[in-house]
């Protein structure tokens, strides 16, 4: 028997991309499965002239979605998973993280360049992020980091209308948009560490709604919810919400988990840095001591 259910996403053209990644997905699975789109305008769709580090509201481009998702508009949702605040509603659950692809930042500049070297002198770098902002500071103090807003295609227009030298944007909304051509140079993850659960997609549910939840799950992958879980509770342990210049990067090799994070002042010049290093089994508890390592060697005092 054909089952419909609804997805509820934002009606950019990256949203409704990366939806189109996760509903094939599911029909691969359940050939009978028909799957309508309910686009929702955000907060973040609507105002796009605020800077994102003066928002003082985390779920700016979620939360118009979680409640479609609660009201039964919905059946599921589908996220960028850096975007959902790292405290979740307990009505709803993530009952799936896809494949993560790209967890890295990119940049695009105007002229030809190969590393953040051969940008000129006081450069104008635009980004939305506090994360990015402090770590291309500490990078090149001489840049003047702008903020920017609108989605990948405006900025992309603003930087070839000359009002920017290079902009950083994550990588996976630029691969999944077609515009990997436009990349000048992408950085390493361990060295210019993402926000937590970059690149990653997150599938939610409501959480009473188990049947839906059951079938949503068949297109979990365990190791991409483990480090995308255990860089989420870097975030949480610190108690930085998503406005504070930190980030978040783990990796699983064999049977081993890998973190690194760090915490910064604005200027990137007070950066802490820390690694750790252990089973991925104890993923939880890693991400709780590298956040209280960050705290206790000064964090605390940049916790915003």
């Amino acid at each position: 028997m054909v089952k419909v259910l609804t997805v509820a996403t934002r009606g950019g053209r990256l949203a409704i991309a990366q939806t189109e990644i996760v509903t094939p997905a599911l029909q691969k699975i359940y050939p009978d499965l028909q799957i309508e789109i309910k686009k929702i305008a955000t907060k973040g769709d609507h105002d796009r002239r605020t800077a994102l580090w003066n928002l003082k509201t985390s779920g700016f481009f979620t939360s118009k979605v979680e409640d479609a998702l609660l009201a039964g508009q919905a059946d599921f949702a589908v996220h960028s998973f850096k975007d959902l605040p790292t405290r979740q509603r307990d009505e709803l659950s993530i009952a799936a993280v896809c494949e993560r692809q790209y967890a890295e930042d990119c940049l695009i500049a105007a002229a030809p360049v190969n590393s953040i070297e051969q940008l000129r002198q006081s450069a104008k770098i635009g980004t939305s992020s506090l994360r990015r902002a402090a770590q291309i500071k500490r990078l090149r103090a001489d840049l003047e980091v702008l903020p920017i807003r609108g989605n990948v295609q405006t900025r992309i227009k603003r930087l070839d209308e000359g009002k920017f030298d290079a902009i950083i944007l994550a990588r996976a909304g630029i691969e999944r948009l077609g515009l990997a051509g436009r990349i000048s140079l992408c950085f390493d993850p361990t060295q210019f560490i993402p926000a937590p659960a970059q690149g990653a997609l997150a599938v939610q549910t409501r959480t009473d709604d188990v049947p839906t939840s059951q079938l949503i799950a068949a297109i979990d992958d365990q190791q991409a919810r483990t480090i995308t879980f255990a860089e989420r509770r870097v975030l949480a342990t610190m108690q930085c919400g998503c406005h504070a210049p930190a980030g978040a990067f783990a990796k699983i090799t064999g049977a081993r988990l890998e973190i690194c994070a760090f915490i910064s002042d604005l200027e990137g010049k007070n950066f802490i840095r820390r690694e750790v290093t252990g089973p991925a089994a104890e993923a939880d508890k890693l991400a709780e001591q590298i956040a209280k390592d960050l705290l206790n060697a000064g964090g605390k005092g940049m916790v915003m």
